[in-house]
């Protein structure tokens, strides 16, 4: 019998009213993936790559995130891995496990349904856990609102 484990991973889903592709732009492409996301990055997603860049919401500003491309499908699927929530000024997270962020697109009547699920909390050190997969939860839903005013929905 399969459980599903909920401490585990993040599940979100909204639809946008807009295109396939132009959801797929905003979400494949650095530059506008950051304008919506709130971060300065440095470099182009693509599989097996590496961007990094700065948080640029107030209050976050020395927070460096590192993003870690796996995988990108065309208009169908990307997804990175990351350290979740590694916002504490000074901290070296880089032996840490990462989660992995996975965005799946579906035409839709409508639009477009955007998926993103991140999962593998269970393998961060507990002390940060419950924090980073609060945190992240509440970011997700407040990022989908993020890409959803990006698109135009």
């Amino acid at each position: 019998m399969t459980l599903h484990n909920t401490t585990d991973r993040i599940e979100k889903e909204i639809v946008l009213r807009a295109p396939q592709s132009r959801v797929w732009g905003a979400l494949a492409n650095a530059e506008e993936f950051g304008a919506w996301f709130g971060m300065k990055l440095e470099g182009d997603f693509a599989p097996g790559g590496r961007v990094r860049g700065q948080i640029t919401l107030p209050g976050h500003g020395h927070v460096t995130i590192e993003i870690a491309i796996e995988r990108m499908d065309p208009e169908s699927r990307m997804s990175y891995r990351w350290h979740p929530y590694a916002v504490q000024p000074g901290v070296d997270y880089s032996s840490e496990p990462t989660t992995l962020v996975e965005f799946q697109l579906d035409e839709v009547a409508g639009g477009t349904r955007l998926r993103v699920v991140e999962s593998g909390f269970d393998r961060i050190p507990a002390a940060r856990r419950a924090e980073a997969l609060r945190m992240n939860d509440a970011g997700w839903a407040e990022q989908l609102q993020n890409i959803a005013r990006h698109v135009g929905s």
